[in-house]
């Protein structure tokens, strides 16, 4: 069996998000990283989730516009992690909340989020936010990506969200 060709992504306009804050929580925008054709990936906002009086970097979190297979089937809309001593103050929650607005912009709704089979805490995560549980899926041997994945990570857990809907 061949490889699978790589996807072709788009290009997209960044917008400034202007302010995303929920009370004590910041999303300050880090970088803009247009799409990379060569590997298939998409544009993506990156932004660090920060508190407002403190000023502490508490997590990250990106939003990659586009629709490709390997966006939609593993990788997911939205990625995010939060430091541990953060962890428990529902950050990843407010944060995806926060980049809905964005992500309409970009007509990237439903939203889809994945995350690794063993990861309990971002699949709670997913399902507070109301995101609805698809399906688990394992990546291909032959998948493009699968370099970039280590073999804990290839079985995703896939969840649709529609912001509006939760």
């Amino acid at each position: 069996m061949s490889p699978r060709p790589i996807e072709s992504v788009v290009d997209i306009e960044f917008i400034d998000p202007g302010a995303l804050v929920d009370r004590d929580l910041e999303l300050r925008l880090v970088e803009r990283t247009p799409a990379d054709h060569s590997r298939g990936f998409e544009p993506t906002y990156q932004f660090a989730m920060v508190g407002t009086a403190s000023g502490v970097v508490m997590g990250n979190i990106s939003l990659r516009v586009g629709h490709s297979e390997h966006l939609t089937l593993y990788r997911g809309h939205i990625g995010f992690g939060v430091e541990e001593r953060f962890r428990g103050n529902r950050l990843a929650v407010r944060s995806c909340r926060l980049l809905a607005g964005l992500a309409r912009h970009h007509s990237v709704v439903p939203l889809w989020l994945t995350c690794d089979q063993g990861n309990v805490a971002s699949q709670r995560t997913l399902e507070s936010l109301g995101a609805e549980f698809v399906e688990i899926r394992t990546m291909p041997a032959d998948y493009p990506y699968i370099g970039y994945y280590p073999p804990e990570s290839r079985m995703k857990r896939r969840y649709r969200w529609t912001p509006d809907a939760a």
